[in-house]
C-alpha cells in the first residue's frame, strides 16, 4: 500500500464585520492508497468559536477512509494579493444548505431550492466590499438622509456554467441589482474528464472595469472552471476582476486555479478532501446537474 502526500494551503478570510479575533482551524486529511492521484490535503478554513454537535453512525464510521486532525490558532496571517484566496464563510445557513444538498434522500425540487439558497448566501458574501456604490442625499419622511446606492453604471456580470450553475445562480438578480447574465455551457467527457464548450454567450469584449461572478457548483478536477476563466481572460477580464462561486470544492481544482490564476477569489460552501477516478468529489453531493433537474 503506497502513501502519497501533498500539502495544499488555502488562505481564508473573514468578512470585515465579524469579530476581530482571527480563528482558523487547520484540517489535515491523509489517505493511504495505491493510487498516487489520491493525495492528502491541508487547508485553513474559518472556524466559528461555538460548540457544534457531531452526528455519526456506525455505517458512516465504516465508510471512513481518512483521519482529520484539528489545531486552533489565534494569530493574524498576512494575505498576499498575488495568491489565490478561498473563502469558506462560517455561516450556519451555509452549513445547513450544504447538508441538505449532501443528503441522497433530498428530492429534486428541494435540492434545486437548496442550491439556489446557497448561491444567494455565497454571492452575498462575495459581493461584500466589491460592488461599486454612489453616495448622495435623499429626503426621508423625517428629514434629509445621506445614502449609498449600488452604482448601476458599473458593469457586473454573472456567468453560470450550465447546467447546474443555473440553479446556484438563480437568485443572483435578487441581490445584485444591476447585472447581466451570460450563459456558458461546458460538458465533461466521462472517460477523459476533459471539458468541451457547447454554448458560449459571452460578449466578444467585456466593458472596461467589469466585475464577473463565475458560478460553477462543483470544483472537482478543475477542467471546466479553468476553461471558463480562460475564455473570460481572452475577453479582457483579469484574475482580480473574477470571483468564483461554488457549492463544493476539492484540492485538484483549487490547485489548478491557484497555479494558473493568481489573485483569484473563490467562495465555496465547503472544501472536500478528494476526487475519485471518475472525477466526482468525495463525499460531495453527486451530480449537481442531474439532481437539480431530475435527469
Amino acid at each position: 500500500m503506497a502513501s502519497s502526500r501533498i500539502h495544499f494551503s488555502v488562505n481564508p478570510h473573514f468578512p470585515h464585520d465579524l469579530p476581530r479575533i482571527s480563528s482558523t482551524c487547520q484540517l489535515q486529511f491523509q489517505f493511504q492508497t495505491s493510487n498516487p492521484s489520491h493525495l492528502s490535503f491541508t487547508a485553513l478554513i474559518p472556524s466559528p468559536l461555538s460548540k457544534t454537535r457531531k452526528i455519526s453512525s456506525p455505517a458512516a464510521r465504516r465508510r471512513s477512509c481518512g483521519a482529520a486532525r484539528s489545531h486552533m490558532t489565534m494569530e493574524e496571517k498576512p494575505i498576499s494579493g498575488d495568491k489565490m484566496l478561498v473563502y469558506v464563510p462560517p455561516h450556519p445557513l451555509i452549513k445547513h444548505w450544504v447538508s441538505v444538498l449532501r443528503n441522497e434522500q433530498t428530492p429534486c425540487p428541494i435540492f434545486r431550492n437548496a442550491m439556489a439558497e446557497l448561491g444567494r448566501l455565497l454571492m452575498y458574501e462575495a459581493s461584500r466590499d466589491w460592488l461599486p456604490t454612489v453616495a448622495g442625499e435623499i429626503q426621508s419622511p423625517m428629514g434629509v438622509a445621506s445614502v449609498e446606492f449600488i452604482d448601476p453604471r458599473e458593469p457586473v456580470a454573472v456567468v453560470p456554467i450550465l447546467r447546474a450553475g443555473l440553479a446556484l445562480a438563480e437568485h443572483a438578480s435578487s441581490i445584485l441589482p444591476a447585472t447581466k447574465t451570460y450563459h456558458l455551457g461546458v460538458s465533461r467527457d466521462e472517460e477523459t474528464l476533459q471539458p468541451t464548450v457547447y454554448l458560449n454567450k459571452l460578449p466578444d469584449k467585456f466593458p472596461e472595469g467589469s466585475k464577473v461572478f463565475v458560478v460553477d457548483p462543483m470544483l472537482a478536477t478543475g477542467g471546466t472552471i479553468v476553461a471558463a476563466i480562460t475564455l473570460l481572460k481572452e475577453r479582457g477580464i483579469s484574475n482580480k476582476q473574477i470571483k468564483v462561486i461554488s457549492a463544493v470544492s476539492a484540492p485538484p481544482a483549487l490547485q489548478k486555479l491557484s497555479e494558473q490564476f493568481p489573485g483569484l477569489h473563490v467562495y465555496t460552501g465547503i472544501i472536500d478532501p478528494t476526487v475519485n477516478d471518475k472525477g466526482f468529489i468525495i463525499p460531495g453531493l453527486g451530480d449537481a446537474g442531474d439532481r437539480s433537474y431530475g435527469t
